[in-house]
């Protein structure tokens, strides 16, 4: 059963001995049967049993206890998952290892390995080769040849506006699309997330690029240990540079320098017409393509409990369906959590297991969010504006409380150990939206 937050006191760590006990909790989980990359019609007889032998059967696997609400009736997706993001408890699942295409929820793991290599502060101008091989078609920030970016602004076009022009910049400080790719699948290998093949790092429609609603719950819970991960991605709108740079021979129409204002696609963060900003909604990341359709990782709070959820590709063609089903979803594992039998968990890395300190005790750290040089990039080293950022009306009380997924017991990864009970700081333009709401 979940163990409700409590206070910026608790601090315990987990023993080698605990991490061990988590790796072996199904002695088949720890390794995926190798299926095929390609993306199946339907959901194979036999998939993955990563976390747990009922997460690889086909269909709906949740076990009511007394008290519990049903499900909700009217969820069409072909792949869902909904975890209590503190103990790593599935409460239910749908399909949750069939391999599918993730579209742009795949840069949630593009920014989990690449986002901590570069301060928030550096500058890069970019050259025409850095924008090479975006598919036709992309979602774009837009990013301008020619014009000088920082990393912080990159990162902001990736989260709000899912650009794959600000993916293809990153990529190629980080050597080249190529690099990227292999550094993201070591990474997503490390995670246990073994139904993620990786061909593009923006998550573009790519043969054979597939992931699945358990690993990208695995990557989000990764990626939000990371203070300026959590800050992008719950970030509502920003403003970033366009138009040519002051000094630059500027070509007859283009726009004189200046900033213009973006704004977060994922719709239960900023709201639309007919979806309301959801209570507690701190992220994660949204996508959309042909061959994917609709996807969505979110993570919220209540009450101090800390949920996950991952939806992938709706059947129901409505308008923001993939965020209606998300919300229900989340509705309904705030109602049951503590109401259910967990029918699997979300695994610890595997460098998380071989990293405790000789002691069998791992040592402290703060978030693994550092570049080598030791500046981080969040708000406090130039991560995103702090300037207060409202909220789409339309949302409930107490919207973008969240507590920046300080609700207590997260694993974190620091220095490569796993830790519980660590309260985080709550990112300042979280804390600024719900002190408006």
């Amino acid at each position: 059963m979940p163990v409700p937050h409590q206070t910026v006191s608790r601090s315990l760590l987990v023993t080698s001995a605990a991490l061990l006990s988590l790796s072996l909790t199904a002695p088949a989980a720890l390794a995926a049967p190798g299926p095929s990359t390609s993306p199946s019609a339907a959901p194979p007889a036999q998939m993955s049993t990563v976390g747990g032998v009922r997460l690889g059967q086909a269909g709906t696997q949740v076990d009511l206890a007394g008290g519990a609400p049903v499900l909700p009736k009217d969820l069409t997706a072909r792949s869902w998952i909904v975890a209590d993001a503190e103990t790593g408890d599935v409460l239910a699942a749908h399909n949750a290892h069939w391999r599918l295409p993730p579209a742009s929820t795949l840069k949630m793991l593009f920014a989990d390995t690449v986002l901590p290599r570069f301060p928030a502060s550096t500058k890069h101008k970019v050259v025409p080769s850095d924008l090479a091989g975006v598919g036709a078609g992309s979602s774009v920030v837009p990013v301008t040849e020619g014009r000088t970016y920082s990393v912080r602004d990159l990162w902001l076009g990736v989260f709000l506006r899912s650009g794959n022009d600000a993916v293809h910049v990153l990529s190629a400080m980080n050597g080249g699309i190529a690099a990227t790719v292999r550094d993201m699948q070591t990474h997503a290998d490390d995670l246990q997330a073994l139904d993620t093949h990786v061909v593009s790092p923006d998550g573009y429609d790519q043969p054979r690029q597939v992931s699945s609603a358990y690993d990208l719950t695995l990557i989000a819970r990764s990626g939000l240990q990371k203070k300026d991960f959590r800050a992008y991605c719950s970030t509502v709108r920003a403003k970033i540079p366009v138009g040519t740079e002051a000094g630059t021979k500027k070509e007859k129409g283009e726009p004189v320098a200046g900033t213009t204002e973006i704004q977060n696609t994922n719709r239960l963060l900023s709201g639309d017409t007919d979806v309301p900003v959801y209570q507690g909604i701190a992220g994660v990341k949204n996508g959309n393509t042909t061959n994917a359709g609709a996807t969505f990782t979110g993570v919220a709070e209540r009450g101090g409990r800390v949920l996950l959820v991952t939806v992938m590709n709706p059947a129901k063609n409505e308008h923001n369906e993939v965020y209606k089903e998300s919300a229900k979803l989340l509705d309904w594992g705030f109602a049951a959590a503590g109401k259910v039998q967990p029918v699997g968990e979300l695994v610890p890395p595997r460098s998380a297991e071989a990293s405790a300190s000789p002691s069998g005790v791992p040592s402290t750290g703060a978030d693994a969010t550092s570049p080598a040089d030791g500046k981080g990039a969040g708000p406090a080293a130039g991560g995103p504006s702090t300037e207060p950022v409202s909220a789409a009306t339309g949302g409930s009380s107490g919207v973008g409380t969240a507590l920046a997924i300080a609700g207590g017991a997260l694993v974190v990864l620091a220095g490569g150990v796993f830790l519980v009970n660590r309260r985080w700081p709550l990112p300042d333009l979280v804390r600024r939206r719900t002190s408006r709401s």
